[in-house]
């Protein structure tokens, strides 16, 4: 997030933690951050706790329990219409005269823009470091499952939208929660979906903003330099309001460059290290395939090995959160299961194929040993670790492992967070926005507001430490998940309604492909 590219509840007080110029700052920074940790504790505390008897924290197994039932409520139909999908992203099947703002493909980018970040790059190094090679296995199971829930609840945004005279659309589980409980005669729909809402706004604000500045800004100050974290906000800020004040089309036409530019720089520089080690692939999938069954000495084996992928994933790929649901309703479209099978490529995409290549790099990098007092791994050089994993360095580790490869590369990974950052940030505003306007109202007005507000935050994130601010704001993130998933139960036979009425038209040729 973004965002819960954020490491979780333990460690984004000190990932979030930024030089600050003056003592006083400092002195105002920490009271602001116990006020806001005293208030905010106990609800932080009941997300992220763990499920009674275990340590797996019981927000993710809710997360991986939905997506296995969706996975079979809807027959696996994520493998089933995979190519569909990909028609679907390159337009074969696209109108232009539907109803909507943006391309599938846009749709996709912009979604893909708020999860791809910091919890590919930082949090599958924080996997495997704790949870051995073997959390990858469990990663990539949990990215395939989550394809499902993508597919649920982004069906639903399009199917429940608002469609404005002007061509501008409003869609996501505010939406779909309160006008779908209605169309079933379910009480409650109204409360769940402002609910949800008011979620949505404090994560947008939060982990989809104020943790991305901060991180930026961390990144910049480590190359340039230390210097006022205010000034990386104002910069950020301009930029962001510049593209942010054009709406969901400014917004797609960025991300739908930066995106694709951002995966082919970091798989690009993956792909590298992979093709000059490609004698340790199989030996790299082998570490993998054994860890996720015995933990290779990781302490708690294989629940462990389990825990952590499920866990990074959960964190990385946002399935079942709701938010991807609002950037695609704004999809062109008059079709909304067309846009639940684009979607469903999302977690494949970020936490299969981007996660996985930044495990097989850590792994292959073979510098990877386990620390006898900790039982995680860390990398080793000439016998002095030099970057261990405890939850707070897992940037540190992917650049070392990438580096061992690539010596340039910690340069890269900077260019690489400071686009995820801004990229999240983009997108983040634009849930952000149709929460609030869900709330108060469509309007230039209400638009503009939360639009201003939401570039303060962008000043505020890079310039301060506001530890249990984002660890709230994470909890926000998580929330959403618990109302969205709870109503998606309710919901989801709506979908397979659209799911059979659609395929069945698909195979019988009703449905003609279009030019792209």
């Amino acid at each position: 997030m973004n965002n819960f590219k954020t490491l979780g509840l333990a460690t984004a007080a000190t990932l979030a933690a930024a030089p600050l110029a003056a003592e006083e700052a400092i002195g105002i920074d920490q009271k602001v951050n116990q006020v806001f940790a005293d208030l905010t504790g106990p609800f932080v505390s009941l997300i992220f706790a763990p499920f009674p008897g275990t340590t797996f924290p019981w927000i993710v197994m809710w997360l991986v329990i939905a997506a296995s039932i969706f996975t079979l409520y809807f027959g696996f139909v994520q493998f089933r219409y995979f190519k569909h999908a990909i028609q679907l992203v390159k337009g074969d099947y696209s109108d232009p005269n539907d109803a909507g703002e943006v391309s599938h493909f846009q749709a996709l980018a912009t979604a893909l823009s708020g999860t791809v970040g910091l919890g590919n790059i930082a949090g599958v190094a924080v996997a495997v470091g704790i949870g051995g090679p073997g959390a990858t296995f469990w990663m990539i199971l949990a990215g395939l499952l989550g394809m499902a829930s993508k597919f649920t609840e982004c069906t639903l945004g399009v199917k429940y939208r608002n469609e404005y005279a002007d061509g501008t659309v409003s869609g996501g589980p505010m939406y779909y929660i309160s006008k779908g409980f209605k169309e079933l005669g379910l009480p409650g729909g109204r409360f769940l979906a402002v609910l949800f809402a008011i979620f949505c706004i404090l994560g947008a604000l939060g982990g989809g903003n104020m943790f991305q500045a901060n991180q930026a800004h961390a990144q910049i100050s480590g190359i340039v330099g230390d210097y006022p974290g205010w000034i990386t906000g104002i910069v950020f800020a301009g930029v962001v309001f510049a593209v942010i004040v054009g709406g969901i089309k400014s917004i797609a036409h960025v991300t739908e460059k930066i995106v694709p530019f951002m995966g082919v720089l970091y798989v690009g520089a993956a792909m590298v290290i992979l093709v000059v080690n490609y004698d340790k692939i199989g030996w790299a999938f082998g570490q993998i395939f054994d860890g996720a069954f015995t933990g290779l000495g990781v302490a708690g084996g294989m629940v462990g090995a389990l825990i952590q992928g499920f866990k990074r994933a959960a964190f990385s790929n946002e399935a079942g959160v709701g938010s991807a649901a609002i950037a695609h309703s704004a999809v062109k479209t008059n079709e909304p299961i067309t846009e639940g099978f684009v979607s469903l490529l999302e977690p494949l995409i970020d936490t299969v194929v981007i996660c996985t290549m930044t495990a097989l790099v850590i792994v292959i990098s073979q510098q990877m040993i386990i620390d006898p007092a900790t039982g995680n791994y860390m990398l080793n050089e000439a016998g002095t670790a030099i970057a261990t994993v405890d939850g707070n360095s897992g940037v540190a580790l992917t650049s070392a492992a990438f580096a061992s490869g690539i010596s340039w590369f910690p340069y890269v990974l900077a260019i690489a967070v400071v686009l995820f950052a801004f990229s999240t940030m983009i997108s983040w505003s634009y849930y952000g926005l149709k929460a609030w306007t869900y709330l108060f109202g469509e309007g230039k007005v209400a638009e503009l507001t939360f639009k201003v507000i939401f570039c303060i935050f962008v000043v505020i994130g890079a310039s301060a430490s506001l530890g249990p601010v984002i660890d709230f704001s994470d909890a926000a993130i998580f929330a959403m998940a618990v109302v969205n998933i709870f109503c998606l139960y309710f919901l989801m036979k709506l979908v397979k309604k659209e799911l059979f009425a659609y395929t069945a038209r698909l195979q019988t040729g009703e449905l003609k492909k279009h030019s792209a």
